[in-house]
């Protein structure tokens, strides 16, 4: 992990996408009958993402609805990782693969080489392990390979990372019962170093190869300066199968399994509370309605790289707003620090912005339950753009472009 950020502490998270075959919800006890909407967002999807609600005492981000996630630590540096890994660590980033972006291009978080400072393991592998680590402390899902299966994992190389088949979908093992799990869950919320001996113990591995890299955040500068920022890793990985689902009932208090445009829609709703990443995020899933396609494009463009995206707060008469790299509005320099350009000013009105045709790259809202997504960009590295407003409203429309 990287000692020396001032402003940033680095995090990883995943978006997690199952196949609804025995798909569970948290809210499946409630009663009455379910919307037509609600209905019809859901059958768009052959699959759900998993919502984690964080607790209203949080000291970030309280009762909104996220990804699973949290803080890398140290731990995840460990040399000891090197003994799991063995029969990998002689293969690129131990056949996760190379992307293909430039040095000077890649987000810190990717681009640092972590040899420097004093850590064996490569940071595209020990960011996976925290997100697979913070998956199974939040939500009970282990995201783990059996030690006896580890030759069928498909190694990506340098020469053929353009020909490499795409894998099946991923299935969780169901080697350990309940009860183990819910030991060792314990054990590694107590103490991430946990989850080394966990992993020796079980004789298993953190399913790296199944979390494909998916974009970079950076917490906004606010206006307070005691406000916490992490520099986040977002990943995604396709489950076969809705897993079995448990909440901490400490940092999270509630999950929830939704189709993009589901939760979307909830969000629009005001039924749950979205932050702009996760809205972001799932506006750009609903362009891929079936997880078949959804697993294939995030395969194939792990290996393309990703942005570093700072958004920036916008100050107007009656509305707010978050502006994104790319944006006419944002600046050729940012000091990340805060203690300086972290807040743009105008005088347009909400009015006049949906009527720009600048370049856009930016969120609008009234309140945090309006938040809309506006960009005629090209994304970068073969990325997609967010679905939003009517497109999002009539999900069965949206046909794959992948």
């Amino acid at each position: 992990m990287n000692t020396t950020l001032k402003h940033w502490r680095e995090s990883a998270t995943v978006i997690l996408a199952a196949g609804l075959r025995h798909a569970q919800s948290s809210d499946s006890l409630k009663t009455g009958l379910e919307k037509v909407s609600d209905t019809a967002h859901r059958s768009a999807f052959d699959y759900q993402v998993l919502l984690l609600k964080r607790s209203s005492s949080s000291g970030f981000m309280p009762s909104v609805y996220v990804f699973p996630g949290g803080l890398v630590d140290s731990s995840d540096f460990s040399s000891e990782w090197q003994e799991i890994f063995q029969s990998f660590t002689k293969a690129p980033n131990y056949g996760i693969g190379v992307v293909k972006q430039t040095p000077e291009t890649r987000p810190p978080i990717f681009g640092t080489d972590r040899a420097q400072l004093g850590s064996p393991i490569p940071g595209d592998v020990a960011f996976r392990i925290c997100a697979v680590r913070e998956t199974f402390e939040e939500s009970g899902v282990l995201l783990v390979i059996p030690k006896h299966e580890e030759s069928g994992i498909r190694v990506r190389t340098d020469d053929a990372r353009d020909s490499d088949p795409q894998p099946a979908l991923t299935t969780l093992s169901g080697l350990w019962d309940r009860d183990v799990l819910s030991k060792w869950r314990s054990l590694v919320i107590g103490d991430s170093a946990n989850f080394i001996k966990m992993c020796k113990e079980l004789q298993c591995l953190p399913n790296i190869w199944a979390l494909h890299e998916w974009g970079n955040w950076l917490t906004p500068i606010g206006m307070q300066d005691k406000q916490r920022r992490y520099d986040t890793a977002f990943y995604i990985c396709c489950l076969r199968d809705t897993p079995h689902t448990l909440h901490d009932e400490k940092e999270i208090v509630h999950f929830k399994w939704s189709s993009p445009s589901e939760a979307l829609h909830s969000y629009k709703s005001k039924e749950l509370l979205l932050a702009p990443p996760q809205v972001y995020e799932l506006g750009r899933m609903c362009h891929c309605p079936s997880l078949t396609d959804l697993h294939r494009f995030a395969w194939q463009r792990s290996l393309e790289g990703c942005e570093q995206w700072l958004p920036l707060h916008l100050v107007a008469p009656d509305c707010f707003a978050s502006i994104l790299p790319g944006d006419a509005l944002y600046p050729e320099k940012v000091d990340p620090s805060g203690k300086s350009g972290g807040v743009i000013k105008t005088e347009k009105s909400l009015e006049e912005f949906l009527q720009d045709s600048a370049n856009l790259h930016r969120f609008v809202g009234q309140d945090p339950y309006s938040v809309t997504v506006q960009i005629n960009i090209t994304p970068k590295y073969n990325h997609l753009s967010p679905l939003c407003g009517k497109d999002v409203d009539n999900p069965s429309k949206n046909h794959s472009k992948l």
